[in-house]
């Protein structure tokens, strides 16, 4: 977990100090990629709380998805209907429904933290 905490810190500390131009023609792309890496990020985090994370999927789906919400923007492009609103919608709700297990597992655990009870004893 520490380490995901310092690579995000040091990928945003590069975005700040290195700043990258996008051309207006690949911005419709890249957001919609960046949101299929954020939707891969946070279903990584609500795993790795619930003990259940594997490298090889979330590697897989990181890839996967963003190429994929990159893909159908293009295809939208192409085909005059915009499709990367689409990948924006799915990939949002399933941001918030991540962040909402996690929320929960976090309150969860604090809630038997506080009570006394230890799953590790």
């Amino acid at each position: 977990m520490i380490i995901l905490v310092l690579a995000l810190a040091i990928g945003i500390l590069i975005g700040i100090f290195i700043p990258v131009s996008i051309p207006q023609d690949y911005s419709s792309y890249v957001a919609v990629g960046l949101l299929a890496a954020l939707d891969s990020i946070f279903g990584a985090l609500k795993s790795n709380l619930k003990g259940d994370f594997k490298i090889d999927i979330f590697i897989s789906g990181f890839v996967g998805n963003t190429l994929i919400a990159m893909l159908f923007a293009y295809l939208g492009d192409k085909l005059g209907i915009p499709l990367y609103q689409a990948a924006v919608v799915a990939f949002g709700v399933r941001i918030f429904q991540n962040f909402g297990e996690m929320r929960r597992v976090l309150l969860l655990k604090n809630k038997s933290f506080a009570k006394g009870e230890n799953k590790d004893d």
